[in-house]
């Protein structure tokens, strides 16, 4: 079996050596457009793609674009719980390509932003209290943190794929249309 996928667009992506070449944004937002948050384990349909756009909005202007690519990867290697990645030993190392992949297509530098962390946690934390099941202990990722006042849509994916690429279009000015 090759070590790649063959995006919507029809170009594959090879997992063993991404290329930024290979990182089409078209094939991001329709690939993050169609991953539910939480394996799909939350109150409704809630895609990567709209999570992105929430966590790019919150940032100063510098880390807007690294907000909405802050999990792009995923629209190629698929959104893996936290639990989950822990216990696959290579996935960190195929997402982190992924990700350098994307980051270099987009001219952006693979360092680490804990501003941008921070915004994830707390939407996380936002989500957490507005999509899943009411339970009577808190997760330790987010134990603490202040969600933000921000009420998620949850969009369908044809309309959370419009919302990304248009934050796309906006950050980038479509400098890379």
């Amino acid at each position: 079996m090759r070590p790649d996928i063959l995006t919507q667009s029809g170009i594959y992506f090879n997992f063993h050596q991404p290329e930024p070449w290979m990182v089409k944004i078209e094939d991001i937002a329709h690939g993050l457009s169609h991953v539910c948050r939480f394996a799909g384990q939350c109150r409704k349909f809630y895609s990567v793609a709209e999570h992105s756009v929430y966590v790019s909005l919150v940032l100063p202007p510098h880390l807007q674009l690294y907000g909405l690519l802050h999990d792009a990867s995923e629209a190629y290697v698929g959104d893996v719980t936290a639990p989950l990645k822990r216990l696959l030993m290579n996935y960190k190392l195929i997402e982190d390509r992924a990700q350098k992949a994307i980051l270099d297509r987009f001219g952006l530098l693979d360092i680490p932003r804990p501003e941008v962390k921070e915004a994830d946690l707390r939407m996380l934390a936002t989500e957490q209290a507005q999509l899943m099941p009411a339970h009577d202990d808190e997760w330790a990722l987010i134990a603490g943190i202040k969600p933000y006042n921000k009420t998620i849509e949850c969009m369908p994916p044809e309309q959370a794929r419009g919302f990304f690429m248009r934050r796309f279009e906006e950050l980038t000015n479509g400098a890379f249309s």
